[in-house]
């Protein structure tokens, strides 16, 4: 895996950056607005105090945009849950995040660590600006979504 690299900050102002797990209310709600796809409220209640490293970007006090890390904490981790809200999209904000997350990981990651995300759409634009690497076709992404789709609960 190549050296992960912070891109110049981009100013991001009236935006505050906080290293918080959103609130489940909140999670699920910028999944649902930015097409990420519903997590039940069970779901997020049990996965969020796992989190290994959270930001979110706060407007005004509300949550704009997120993301975290989780995984076991030394072999594997894994950055999920980016998200920004479509009204503040454009504005650096996924930068922001990445930026926090790199932050986390040059701390905290061991040498030898496997760093992995799923990107969406052209999202890969934005991570490989932070030394992420497309693995096709060496590695092909698999999932299994357990009741995908339902959100519910």
């Amino acid at each position: 895996m190549r050296a992960l690299r912070s891109p110049k900050p981009v100013t991001a102002t009236p935006y505050t950056v906080v290293h918080e797990t959103p609130a489940i209310d909140t999670y699920r709600h910028l999944r649902q607005a930015t097409g990420i796809g519903p997590k039940t409220h069970a779901a997020a209640e049990a996965g969020l105090p796992n989190s290994l490293f959270a930001v979110q970007v706060l407007c005004d006090g509300r949550t704009v945009a997120m993301g975290r890390v989780i995984g076991d904490g030394g072999c594997f981790y894994q950055v999920v849950d980016i998200a920004v809200l479509p009204e503040h999209q454009g504005r650096g904000l996924g930068k922001a995040v990445m930026r926090e997350i790199a932050g986390y990981i040059e701390r905290e990651v061991p040498e030898s660590a496997y760093v992995s995300l799923l990107a969406d759409g052209q999202a890969f634009r934005l991570y490989r600006q932070f030394g992420f690497a497309l693995t096709a076709p060496d590695s092909l992404g698999m999932a299994l979504v357990k009741g995908a789709g339902t959100g519910e609960g």
